[in-house]
């Protein structure tokens, strides 16, 4: 198992010093998401030879692993021409996870939840130009439901990653977002078993209250989907349930810090974070 940084909240720093926080902390490893000097979000790389000659050096020196590259496109699109120019950003973000020494990529569903049959069929369509280039280039592949795509709940998410049926394609479990993914993480993870290669971490407020008002957006009935990456302790995820599922299934993949919500204290929420991680893998109980 592999405890990795989502290191989003340093995007503005420099490689070396991403890596040497992350390291410093003791994380294993790092999830690279979209950030605007390397594969910024739903635009073309902007990563050069000397970038990657660069990230490669801040790797190298500090002995941080590249756990997974994740980029963002719009590869479900509706809009044919918006869904071709996505899968042109990624056969050129595949290059540069080649080019960095990554074998891991996750991403999102992507598509519109008002249009789910016709993104379905966009994915497909990306998928199997993509899929061959992946396994070509022995890179896993590892997806996930999230608020806003056209699959947001887990078992239309895993059932659609097992339809792929291929052994370099797996999925993501995402805990901030366990109140749109479904009701019973310890369920939807024991449902996820089979194809599950990553998790991310953070906490989360529960957006359903029974009220219907524990958030307010104007105008009324906005399809807007509201949450945070929270660090742990601060929303409602069941932390005994999710690790305790993790432990009982024998997971042993990519587990990864992704808190966005404190920018301002970064540091201090990275080492919390893989502190509280590590405490709850080793079979811990939750601090409220």
């Amino acid at each position: 198992m592999k405890i990795a940084l989502d290191p989003y909240m340093l995007r503005d720093r420099p490689f070396a010093e991403v890596c040497r926080i992350a390291a410093d902390i003791g994380y294993d490893a790092i999830e690279l998401s979209p950030r605007p000097d390397f594969i910024p979000f739903f635009t073309h790389p902007r990563a050069d030879r000397a970038k990657v000659v660069e990230f490669r050096a801040a790797l190298s020196e500090t002995g941080m692993e590249l756990a997974s590259i994740l980029p963002l496109y719009r590869w479900s699109s509706p809009d044919e021409d918006e869904r071709q120019a996505a899968v042109r950003y990624w056969k050129r973000a595949i290059q540069l996870a080649v080019d960095v020494g990554c074998t891991v990529m996750n991403s999102e569903f992507n598509g519109r939840p008002d249009q789910a049959a016709q993104s379905e069929a966009q994915f497909w369509r990306s998928l199997e130009e993509l899929l061959p280039i992946f396994e070509r280039e022995g890179i896993r592949l590892n997806l996930e439901a999230h608020p806003d795509d056209f699959i947001e709940r887990n078992r239309e998410a895993v059932d659609l990653v097992r339809g792929i049926d291929s052994p370099l394609v797996g999925y993501v479990f995402c805990a901030p977002h366990t109140y749109y993914l479904g009701d019973d993480i310890a369920a939807m993870i024991d449902d996820a078993a089979p194809v599950l290669a990553q998790v991310h971490v953070a906490d989360v407020l529960n957006h359903r209250a029974s009220s219907g008002l524990r958030y307010i957006v104007n105008p009324p009935g906005s399809t807007a989907r509201v949450h945070q990456h929270l660090d742990i302790g601060q929303g409602e995820v069941d932390w005994d349930a999710f690790f305790g599922a993790l432990r009982r299934i024998g997971f042993d993949g990519i587990v990864t810090s992704c808190v966005f919500a404190w920018e301002e204290r970064a540091v201090e929420s990275s080492r919390l974070m893989f502190e509280r991680i590590q405490h709850e893998l080793r079979g811990g109980s939750s601090v409220a």
